[in-house]
C-alpha cells in the first residue's frame, strides 16, 4: 500500500491558505501549476470542518482527510467517544473477555474516526474498507494517532466477514445512499443489509454494534432484527445539541432479556426497560391549566433522543409531571423538577385561540420563539396568524389539551 505522499508545494499551499475559502481557492486554480490542487481543497475543507467536529484530530497538522461527501457522513468526536464508552461497557462486562486479549473489527471502516476511537477498548482492531484511497488515508492516519493495535486490510467487508475467525465486536456502519447518491433510510436499502449477514454477525462475534440513520423508525428496525431470531439487547439514541445524530443497536446471539433503552443528549442519558405497554397517561382540560397558580408552573420539553424514542409514559412514572395532551410531547408539574432530561420552561400564562384572549395575552409580544406540538397549524402559518417575528426570550407552545382544545402556552426559559 502506497501512502499518499503531497508535493512540498502542495504542503506549503495547504498550509498558507488553511484558513481561506475553498471555493474562491479552487477558481484560483490555475496559479498554481505545481500544486495538487484536488488534493490541497480536500485537506484545506477537511481541517476547517475538523475543528468543530474531530477537535482532537485538528490538532495533529498531519492528519489526511478524505472528500466531502466522507467528512460529511463520518461521526463527530463526541459520539465517536460514546461509541467508545459503549463498546468498553459490552466487554467489560462480558465474562468471556477477562484476561484474554480482545479483538474488535470495523467492516465498513470509511474515514475511520469511530475505528480510531473504539479500537482504544480492544487489544487487536482491524479496519476493513473497499475504497483504496480511504485505506491509503486511514493507514497514514492510524500511525499518527499511536493506534499500534491497529490493522488496515482493503477489501469488502462482507467478504472479510465470511472468511474472519471470531471476534468480540464487530462494529456496522452502512452506507445510506443509493446508486444514485440520494439519501436512504429503511435497513434493506442500505448496504450492506444487515439483516441478510445478521447470521454471520451473530455467529462470529459476542457483539454487534450498527450504526443507522436517525431518520429510522427504530420499532420497525427492532422487529426486522428480530426476525427468526430474538438479538437486539440494546438501543442507543444519541444526540448532540439536542439533534438526533444516530441510532446505534446492539444485537447477540440468544439474548433472552429485555430490550434496554438509552436515550444520549450531550451529559445526559436516560435509560430505560423497554415496555410498549406502558403508555401516558394524564391529559388536561383548560380549567386545570387556569386554575394553577402561573408562576409556579414549570414547562418541560424532553430532548431529541428521548422525543425520538417516544416513550413518554416512563416520563410520568419516573418524575413528577403530568402530560399538557396525549401527543403534545410537552410536560408539566407545580414545581422546578431540575432532574428532567430536556429543556425547562417557566410558564406566564395560558391563552386559547379566541381573538379576543389573543389580543390580551400577546399585545405586550413582538417576538417570540415558537413551538407546534399536535397543533392544526405549522410554525409559518400561526406567526402569520399572532404577527409575531422570531426571536427573543419567549417561547410560545402552541398544542392541543383534552377536548381537542387548541392552546397556546406563553413561556420562558427557567
Amino acid at each position: 500500500m502506497t501512502v499518499i505522499n503531497p508535493s512540498a508545494a502542495t504542503e506549503m499551499f495547504i498550509k498558507e491558505h488553511a484558513a481561506d475559502n475553498v471555493h474562491t481557492l479552487a477558481l484560483l486554480a490555475s496559479r498554481y501549476p505545481d500544486v495538487d490542487i484536488h488534493f490541497a481543497l480536500s485537506q484545506i475543507d477537511g481541517r476547517q470542518r475538523a475543528k468543530v467536529k474531530l477537535p482532537t484530530w485538528s490538532s495533529i497538522d498531519d492528519i489526511y482527510y478524505p472528500v466531502h461527501l466522507s467528512m460529511e457522513q463520518c461521526s463527530s468526536q463526541q459520539t465517536a467517544e460514546y461509541k467508545y464508552s459503549l463498546a468498553k461497557n459490552l466487554i467489560d462486562d462480558n465474562k468471556k473477555c477477562i484476561s484474554k486479549s480482545t479483538s474488535f473489527v470495523d467492516l465498513t471502516g470509511g474515514f475511520g474516526v469511530d475505528f480510531s476511537f473504539i479500537s482504544r477498548a480492544f487489544s487487536h482492531a482491524v479496519y476493513v474498507e473497499k475504497q483504496n484511497t480511504l485505506c491509503e488515508i486511514a493507514k497514514h492516519n492510524f500511525n499518527l494517532l499511536h493506534l499500534s493495535q491497529s490493522e488496515v486490510v482493503c477489501g469488502d467487508g462482507v467478504e472479510y466477514l465470511s472468511n474472519v475467525n471470531d471476534a468480540d465486536l464487530f462494529f456496522i456502519d452502512p452506507a445510506r445512499r443509493d446508486s444514485n447518491g440520494s439519501k436512504v433510510v429503511a435497513i434493506s436499502d442500505c448496504t450492506p443489509d444487515v439483516i441478510q449477514i445478521k447470521k454471520l454477525l451473530l455467529d462470529k462475534a459476542l457483539y454487534t454494534l450498527i450504526k443507522l440513520s436517525p431518520m429510522l423508525d427504530w420499532h420497525k428496525a427492532v422487529d426486522d432484527l428480530n426476525k427468526d431470531s430474538q438479538c437486539v439487547s440494546q438501543l442507543h439514541i444519541v444526540s448532540v445539541d439536542n439533534e438526533c445524530k444516530e441510532l446505534l443497536f446492539v444485537i447477540t446471539k440468544e439474548f433472552t432479556g429485555n430490550l434496554q433503552i438509552y436515550c444520549v443528549n450531550d451529559d445526559s442519558n436516560f435509560d430505560f426497560t423497554y415496555d410498549q405497554n406502558i403508555n401516558q397517561s394524564s391529559t388536561l382540560e383548560l380549567s386545570e391549566l387556569n386554575n394553577i397558580e402561573t408562576n409556579n408552573l414549570y414547562v418541560y420539553e424532553p430532548n431529541a433522543s428521548i422525543m425520538k424514542s417516544g416513550c413518554f409514559g416512563i416520563l410520568e412514572n419516573r418524575y413528577p409531571v403530568k402530560a399538557i395532551g396525549k401527543n403534545s410531547h410537552l410536560f408539566i408539574s407545580s414545581h422546578n423538577v431540575d432532574e428532567f432530561p430536556g429543556r425547562k420552561f417557566v410558564m406566564d400564562r395560558v391563552t386559547t385561540m379566541n381573538k379576543k384572549d389573543l389580543k390580551k395575552n400577546l399585545s405586550e409580544i413582538e417576538k417570540a420563539n415558537i413551538t407546534v406540538r399536535n397543533f392544526n397549524m405549522s410554525v409559518d402559518e400561526l406567526r402569520k396568524r399572532l404577527k409575531i417575528r422570531d426571536g427573543g426570550d419567549k417561547y410560545i407552545f402552541a398544542t392541543t389539551i383534552a377536548d381537542k382544545q387548541h392552546v397556546l402556552l406563553i413561556c420562558h426559559k427557567a
